[in-house]
Protein backbone atom coordinates (compact mmCIF):
# COMPACT_ATOMS: atom_id res chain seq x y z
CA UNK A 1 0.00 0.00 0.00
CA UNK A 2 1.51 3.34 -0.87
CA UNK A 3 0.81 6.06 1.60
CA UNK A 4 0.45 9.91 -0.05
CA UNK A 5 3.64 10.84 2.38
CA UNK A 6 5.16 10.05 5.76
CA UNK A 7 4.79 11.56 9.27
CA UNK A 8 5.11 14.71 7.79
CA UNK A 9 4.67 16.22 4.19
CA UNK A 10 8.48 16.12 3.09
CA UNK A 11 8.67 12.50 4.06
CA UNK A 12 7.45 11.84 0.47
CA UNK A 13 8.51 8.04 0.64
CA UNK A 14 5.80 6.33 2.65
CA UNK A 15 4.52 2.47 2.04
CA UNK A 16 2.83 -0.18 4.30
CA UNK A 17 3.19 -3.83 3.46
CA UNK A 18 1.42 -7.16 4.83
CA UNK A 19 3.80 -9.02 7.49
CA UNK A 20 2.80 -12.40 6.72
CA UNK A 21 1.10 -13.91 3.43
CA UNK A 22 0.20 -10.94 1.75
CA UNK A 23 -3.14 -10.34 4.16
CA UNK A 24 -4.07 -7.06 4.87
CA UNK A 25 -5.67 -6.07 7.72
CA UNK A 26 -7.79 -3.45 6.00
CA UNK A 27 -8.49 -2.02 2.49
CA UNK A 28 -8.64 1.67 1.00
CA UNK A 29 -12.69 2.07 -0.35
CA UNK A 30 -11.70 6.22 -1.28
CA UNK A 31 -9.35 8.38 -0.52
CA UNK A 32 -5.22 7.55 -0.21
CA UNK A 33 -3.92 7.51 3.44
CA UNK A 34 -0.89 8.94 5.11
CA UNK A 35 1.11 7.35 7.88
CA UNK A 36 -0.31 8.80 10.70
CA UNK A 37 -3.82 8.15 9.04
CA UNK A 38 -2.64 4.14 8.59
CA UNK A 39 -1.49 4.63 12.22
CA UNK A 40 -5.22 5.99 13.51
CA UNK A 41 -7.02 3.91 11.11
CA UNK A 42 -5.11 0.62 12.68
CA UNK A 43 -5.03 1.83 16.60
CA UNK A 44 -8.73 2.72 16.36
CA UNK A 45 -10.02 -0.36 14.45
CA UNK A 46 -8.24 -2.39 17.42
CA UNK A 47 -10.39 -0.05 20.61
CA UNK A 48 -13.44 -0.85 18.94
CA UNK A 49 -13.30 -3.78 18.05
CA UNK A 50 -12.16 -5.21 21.56
CA UNK A 51 -14.34 -2.93 23.05
CA UNK A 52 -17.40 -4.01 20.96
CA UNK A 53 -16.53 -7.74 22.23
CA UNK A 54 -15.89 -7.62 25.32
CA UNK A 55 -19.17 -5.06 25.98
CA UNK A 56 -21.52 -6.67 23.46
CA UNK A 57 -22.72 -3.44 21.80
CA UNK A 58 -21.68 -1.29 19.11
CA UNK A 59 -18.62 0.57 19.80
CA UNK A 60 -16.73 3.81 18.58
CA UNK A 61 -14.12 6.14 18.57
CA UNK A 62 -12.63 9.24 17.94
CA UNK A 63 -9.19 9.43 17.01
CA UNK A 64 -6.43 12.23 16.79
CA UNK A 65 -2.61 12.13 16.49
CA UNK A 66 -2.69 7.87 17.53
CA UNK A 67 -4.62 8.20 20.39
CA UNK A 68 -8.50 8.50 21.12
CA UNK A 69 -10.06 11.92 21.77
CA UNK A 70 -13.42 9.75 23.15
CA UNK A 71 -14.72 6.73 22.80
CA UNK A 72 -18.30 5.03 23.51
CA UNK A 73 -20.46 2.17 23.23
CA UNK A 74 -23.91 2.57 21.93
CA UNK A 75 -26.43 4.34 24.46
CA UNK A 76 -28.74 7.51 25.11
CA UNK A 77 -27.62 10.68 23.33
CA UNK A 78 -28.30 13.56 25.63
CA UNK A 79 -29.90 16.66 24.68
CA UNK A 80 -26.73 18.59 24.55
CA UNK A 81 -24.94 16.04 22.30
CA UNK A 82 -27.96 16.05 20.07
CA UNK A 83 -28.14 19.56 20.07
CA UNK A 84 -24.46 19.69 19.37
CA UNK A 85 -24.94 17.65 16.15
CA UNK A 86 -28.16 18.30 14.93
CA UNK A 87 -30.08 14.72 15.50
CA UNK A 88 -33.17 13.98 17.29
CA UNK A 89 -32.09 12.17 20.09
CA UNK A 90 -35.34 9.81 20.63
CA UNK A 91 -34.41 7.99 16.85
CA UNK A 92 -30.88 8.33 16.87
CA UNK A 93 -29.50 4.48 15.99
CA UNK A 94 -27.39 2.71 18.02
CA UNK A 95 -24.08 3.11 15.76
CA UNK A 96 -24.59 6.75 15.25
CA UNK A 97 -25.58 7.03 19.00
CA UNK A 98 -21.35 5.23 19.87
CA UNK A 99 -19.99 7.83 17.73
CA UNK A 100 -21.88 10.66 18.78
CA UNK A 101 -20.85 10.45 22.58
CA UNK A 102 -17.34 9.33 21.69
CA UNK A 103 -16.99 12.52 19.50
CA UNK A 104 -18.82 14.26 22.25
CA UNK A 105 -16.54 13.96 25.27
CA UNK A 106 -14.11 16.05 23.61
CA UNK A 107 -15.15 17.55 20.49
CA UNK A 108 -12.64 20.85 20.38
CA UNK A 109 -10.27 17.60 20.16
CA UNK A 110 -12.25 15.89 17.82
CA UNK A 111 -12.18 18.62 14.61
CA UNK A 112 -10.66 16.32 12.10
CA UNK A 113 -10.73 13.49 13.82
CA UNK A 114 -10.80 10.01 12.13
CA UNK A 115 -13.99 8.00 13.11
CA UNK A 116 -13.73 4.48 13.92
CA UNK A 117 -17.10 2.46 14.34
CA UNK A 118 -17.39 -2.12 15.09
CA UNK A 119 -19.93 -2.48 13.19
CA UNK A 120 -20.76 -1.65 9.10
CA UNK A 121 -21.71 2.14 8.66
CA UNK A 122 -25.10 2.59 7.75
CA UNK A 123 -26.52 5.43 6.50
CA UNK A 124 -27.42 7.37 9.49
CA UNK A 125 -24.22 7.28 10.13
CA UNK A 126 -22.82 8.30 6.95
CA UNK A 127 -25.16 11.41 6.82
CA UNK A 128 -23.41 12.34 10.39
CA UNK A 129 -19.98 12.14 8.78
CA UNK A 130 -20.66 14.06 6.34
CA UNK A 131 -21.98 16.82 7.90
CA UNK A 132 -18.92 17.13 10.56
CA UNK A 133 -14.97 17.79 10.23
CA UNK A 134 -13.93 14.53 9.72
CA UNK A 135 -10.70 13.54 7.67
CA UNK A 136 -11.77 9.58 7.51
CA UNK A 137 -13.28 6.37 9.03
CA UNK A 138 -12.64 2.62 9.30
CA UNK A 139 -14.97 0.30 9.81
CA UNK A 140 -15.69 -3.60 9.14
CA UNK A 141 -18.41 -2.65 6.28
CA UNK A 142 -20.50 -0.70 4.49
CA UNK A 143 -24.20 -0.74 3.53
CA UNK A 144 -25.04 -0.27 -0.03
CA UNK A 145 -24.64 3.76 -0.96
CA UNK A 146 -22.46 4.85 1.80
CA UNK A 147 -19.27 4.59 0.70
CA UNK A 148 -20.73 7.08 -2.21
CA UNK A 149 -21.90 9.75 -0.24
CA UNK A 150 -18.65 9.39 1.74
CA UNK A 151 -16.85 9.79 -1.18
CA UNK A 152 -17.93 13.11 -2.09
CA UNK A 153 -16.72 14.49 0.88
CA UNK A 154 -13.28 16.72 1.24
CA UNK A 155 -13.73 17.09 -2.78
CA UNK A 156 -13.49 12.98 -3.16
CA UNK A 157 -10.80 12.89 -0.25
CA UNK A 158 -12.22 11.93 2.50
CA UNK A 159 -10.54 8.42 3.75
CA UNK A 160 -13.00 5.36 3.62
CA UNK A 161 -11.32 2.46 4.68
CA UNK A 162 -13.00 -1.73 5.96
CA UNK A 163 -11.42 -3.45 8.64
CA UNK A 164 -11.18 -7.37 7.89
CA UNK A 165 -13.01 -8.70 11.25
CA UNK A 166 -11.48 -11.91 10.48
CA UNK A 167 -8.15 -10.73 10.48
CA UNK A 168 -5.71 -12.93 13.42
CA UNK A 169 -2.48 -10.16 13.31
CA UNK A 170 0.76 -12.30 14.19
CA UNK A 171 1.86 -13.33 17.20
CA UNK A 172 5.37 -11.03 17.37
CA UNK A 173 5.57 -7.36 16.30
CA UNK A 174 8.52 -5.58 15.27
CA UNK A 175 8.99 -1.62 14.42
CA UNK A 176 12.25 -0.26 12.92
CA UNK A 177 14.15 2.92 14.99
CA UNK A 178 17.14 4.88 13.85
CA UNK A 179 18.85 1.87 12.35
CA UNK A 180 17.77 -1.10 14.88
CA UNK A 181 14.68 -3.60 14.35
CA UNK A 182 13.21 -3.85 17.84
CA UNK A 183 10.15 -6.70 18.50
CA UNK A 184 8.33 -8.26 21.07
CA UNK A 185 5.35 -10.64 21.68
CA UNK A 186 1.80 -9.04 21.06
CA UNK A 187 -0.24 -7.89 23.96
CA UNK A 188 -2.87 -10.29 23.36
CA UNK A 189 -4.30 -11.22 26.84
CA UNK A 190 -8.03 -10.51 26.84
CA UNK A 191 -9.98 -8.08 28.48
CA UNK A 192 -13.04 -9.80 30.53
CA UNK A 193 -14.74 -8.87 33.78
CA UNK A 194 -12.21 -11.11 35.92
CA UNK A 195 -9.77 -9.06 35.50
CA UNK A 196 -11.51 -6.59 37.92
CA UNK A 197 -12.33 -9.38 40.39
CA UNK A 198 -9.97 -8.16 42.99
CA UNK A 199 -11.40 -5.58 44.88
CA UNK A 200 -9.41 -4.46 47.43
CA UNK A 201 -12.36 -2.16 48.85
CA UNK A 202 -15.75 -1.10 48.09
CA UNK A 203 -18.10 -3.16 45.55
CA UNK A 204 -18.65 -3.14 41.64
CA UNK A 205 -21.98 -2.92 40.23
CA UNK A 206 -22.33 -4.19 36.90
CA UNK A 207 -22.50 -0.37 35.02
CA UNK A 208 -19.20 0.61 36.94
CA UNK A 209 -17.73 -3.38 35.43
CA UNK A 210 -18.55 -2.05 32.08
CA UNK A 211 -17.18 1.59 32.47
CA UNK A 212 -13.74 0.59 33.81
CA UNK A 213 -13.81 -2.72 31.23
CA UNK A 214 -14.15 0.21 28.33
CA UNK A 215 -11.39 2.61 30.04
CA UNK A 216 -8.85 -0.46 29.94
CA UNK A 217 -9.90 -1.09 26.08
CA UNK A 218 -8.93 2.61 25.40
CA UNK A 219 -6.04 2.74 27.70
CA UNK A 220 -4.82 -0.27 25.33
CA UNK A 221 -4.90 1.72 22.27
CA UNK A 222 -3.71 4.71 23.92
CA UNK A 223 -0.10 6.84 23.87
CA UNK A 224 1.49 6.10 27.50
CA UNK A 225 1.10 7.29 30.45
CA UNK A 226 -2.25 7.12 30.32
CA UNK A 227 -5.32 7.34 32.22
CA UNK A 228 -9.69 7.89 31.34
CA UNK A 229 -12.94 8.97 33.26
CA UNK A 230 -15.80 6.58 32.00
CA UNK A 231 -19.72 7.28 32.69
CA UNK A 232 -22.31 5.79 31.38
CA UNK A 233 -20.40 3.54 28.44
CA UNK A 234 -18.50 6.57 27.22
CA UNK A 235 -15.17 8.30 27.91
CA UNK A 236 -15.58 11.91 29.35
CA UNK A 237 -12.09 12.70 29.60
CA UNK A 238 -8.64 11.28 28.82
CA UNK A 239 -5.38 12.04 29.29
CA UNK A 240 -2.76 10.45 26.80
CA UNK A 241 1.32 10.71 26.63
CA UNK A 242 2.09 12.39 29.49
CA UNK A 243 5.21 11.96 31.47
CA UNK A 244 3.65 11.73 34.92
CA UNK A 245 0.81 10.28 35.52
CA UNK A 246 -0.86 12.78 38.19
CA UNK A 247 -0.58 15.31 35.05
CA UNK A 248 -2.77 12.53 33.22
CA UNK A 249 -5.01 12.55 35.52
CA UNK A 250 -5.53 16.42 36.21
CA UNK A 251 -5.69 16.95 32.59
CA UNK A 252 -8.19 14.71 31.91
CA UNK A 253 -10.14 15.35 35.37
CA UNK A 254 -10.04 19.30 33.64
CA UNK A 255 -11.56 17.27 30.00
CA UNK A 256 -14.51 15.59 32.28
CA UNK A 257 -15.16 19.06 34.15
CA UNK A 258 -15.48 20.72 30.71
CA UNK A 259 -17.64 17.87 29.53
CA UNK A 260 -20.13 18.34 32.64
CA UNK A 261 -19.95 22.28 32.74
CA UNK A 262 -21.34 22.54 29.01
CA UNK A 263 -24.59 20.59 30.55
CA UNK A 264 -25.00 23.51 32.85
CA UNK A 265 -28.08 25.46 32.12
CA UNK A 266 -26.49 29.18 31.79
CA UNK A 267 -24.00 27.39 29.45
CA UNK A 268 -26.97 25.77 27.19
CA UNK A 269 -28.80 28.94 27.54
CA UNK A 270 -26.05 31.00 25.21
CA UNK A 271 -27.88 32.37 22.46
CA UNK A 272 -25.89 32.60 19.47
CA UNK A 273 -26.83 34.32 16.37
CA UNK A 274 -28.26 33.34 13.54
CA UNK A 275 -25.39 31.58 10.98
CA UNK A 276 -22.83 30.88 13.59
CA UNK A 277 -21.75 27.28 12.28
CA UNK A 278 -22.31 23.98 14.71
CA UNK A 279 -18.57 23.57 15.39
CA UNK A 280 -18.07 27.49 16.35
CA UNK A 281 -21.16 27.12 18.94
CA UNK A 282 -19.43 24.07 20.36
CA UNK A 283 -15.56 25.56 20.52
CA UNK A 284 -17.58 28.61 22.24
CA UNK A 285 -19.46 26.76 24.51
CA UNK A 286 -16.20 24.92 25.52
CA UNK A 287 -13.98 28.52 26.19
CA UNK A 288 -16.61 29.98 27.69
CA UNK A 289 -16.89 26.81 30.20
CA UNK A 290 -13.00 26.88 30.47
CA UNK A 291 -13.15 30.26 31.97
CA UNK A 292 -10.16 31.94 30.90
CA UNK A 293 -11.02 33.96 27.59
CA UNK A 294 -8.67 36.30 26.30
CA UNK A 295 -9.50 40.00 25.91
CA UNK A 296 -10.02 39.20 21.97
CA UNK A 297 -11.60 36.12 22.62
CA UNK A 298 -13.59 37.71 24.79
CA UNK A 299 -14.65 40.37 22.39
CA UNK A 300 -15.16 38.05 19.48
CA UNK A 301 -17.74 35.73 21.74
CA UNK A 302 -20.02 38.84 22.24
CA UNK A 303 -19.66 39.23 18.73
CA UNK A 304 -21.85 36.10 18.19
CA UNK A 305 -24.14 36.15 20.73
CA UNK A 306 -27.42 37.63 20.45
CA UNK A 307 -27.82 38.15 24.27
CA UNK A 308 -24.89 39.09 26.65
CA UNK A 309 -23.41 36.39 28.85
CA UNK A 310 -21.97 36.86 32.20
CA UNK A 311 -19.34 34.23 33.81
CA UNK A 312 -20.12 31.34 35.76
CA UNK A 313 -19.14 31.70 38.89
CA UNK A 314 -17.18 29.71 40.92
CA UNK A 315 -19.92 29.46 43.31
CA UNK A 316 -22.20 28.05 40.53
CA UNK A 317 -19.01 26.09 39.01
CA UNK A 318 -18.74 24.19 42.16
CA UNK A 319 -22.12 23.65 42.92
CA UNK A 320 -22.88 22.18 39.38
CA UNK A 321 -19.40 20.22 39.27
CA UNK A 322 -20.80 18.50 42.74
CA UNK A 323 -23.18 16.24 41.36
CA UNK A 324 -20.88 14.97 39.17
CA UNK A 325 -21.15 11.24 40.30
CA UNK A 326 -20.39 7.30 39.37
CA UNK A 327 -17.53 8.36 37.21
CA UNK A 328 -15.27 5.61 36.69
CA UNK A 329 -11.13 5.46 36.49
CA UNK A 330 -8.86 3.81 34.66
CA UNK A 331 -5.00 4.16 34.39
CA UNK A 332 -2.66 2.12 32.27
CA UNK A 333 -0.02 1.59 34.46
CA UNK A 334 0.28 1.27 38.32
CA UNK A 335 -1.21 4.76 40.36
CA UNK A 336 2.18 5.36 42.01
CA UNK A 337 1.08 8.03 44.95
CA UNK A 338 -2.43 8.85 46.70
CA UNK A 339 -2.25 12.01 44.76
CA UNK A 340 -4.31 10.46 41.43
CA UNK A 341 -6.97 9.32 43.88
CA UNK A 342 -7.23 12.51 45.50
CA UNK A 343 -7.48 14.71 42.08
CA UNK A 344 -10.06 11.83 40.83
CA UNK A 345 -12.35 12.31 43.93
CA UNK A 346 -12.64 15.70 42.26
CA UNK A 347 -14.07 14.91 39.03
CA UNK A 348 -16.80 12.66 40.59
CA UNK A 349 -14.98 9.27 40.71
CA UNK A 350 -16.89 6.38 42.29
CA UNK A 351 -14.50 3.41 41.05
CA UNK A 352 -10.47 2.98 39.72
CA UNK A 353 -9.35 0.63 38.23
CA UNK A 354 -5.26 0.02 38.12
CA UNK A 355 -2.58 -2.36 37.78
CA UNK A 356 -1.19 -2.19 41.51
CA UNK A 357 1.90 -3.08 42.58
CA UNK A 358 3.66 0.22 43.78
CA UNK A 359 5.27 -0.04 46.36
CA UNK A 360 3.07 3.07 47.76
CA UNK A 361 -0.08 0.93 46.58
CA UNK A 362 -1.38 0.80 50.54
CA UNK A 363 -1.22 4.97 50.39
CA UNK A 364 -3.38 4.32 47.25
CA UNK A 365 -5.72 1.62 48.85
CA UNK A 366 -5.95 4.28 51.74
CA UNK A 367 -6.73 7.15 49.82
CA UNK A 368 -9.76 5.20 48.31
CA UNK A 369 -11.08 3.87 51.52
CA UNK A 370 -11.42 7.51 52.75
CA UNK A 371 -13.14 9.04 49.51
CA UNK A 372 -15.61 6.19 49.14
CA UNK A 373 -13.97 5.18 46.06
CA UNK A 374 -14.21 1.25 44.91
CA UNK A 375 -10.49 -0.23 44.46
CA UNK A 376 -9.95 -2.92 41.90
CA UNK A 377 -6.81 -3.83 40.96
CA UNK A 378 -6.22 -5.71 37.82
CA UNK A 379 -2.52 -6.83 38.33
CA UNK A 380 -2.46 -6.04 34.33
CA UNK A 381 -0.50 -3.00 33.09
CA UNK A 382 -1.82 -1.61 29.24
CA UNK A 383 1.37 0.58 28.22
CA UNK A 384 1.26 1.59 24.83
CA UNK A 385 4.00 3.40 22.55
Amino acid sequence: MELRYGINPQQLVASAVPVESGRRPVRVLNGSPSYVNLLDALNSWQLVREAGRVLGRPAAASFKHVSPAGAAVAGPVDEVTAEAYGVDRARVGTLTSAYLRARDADPKSSYGDFAAVSRPVDAELAEVLTRVVCDGVIAPGYAPGTVATLGRKKSGRFLVMEADETFTPPGQEAREVFGLRITQQRDDVPLSPALLDDVVCGALDAPATEDLLLGLAVLRHTQSNSVCYVRGGATLGIGAGQQSRVDCTRLAGAKTDTWWLRRHPAVRALAFRPGVRRQDRINWRIRFVEGDLTPDERARLSGVLSVPAPDLTDEQRTEWLAELTGVAFASDGALPFRDNVDHAHRHGVGFIAEPGGSIRSADVEDACREHGITLARTGLRLFHH
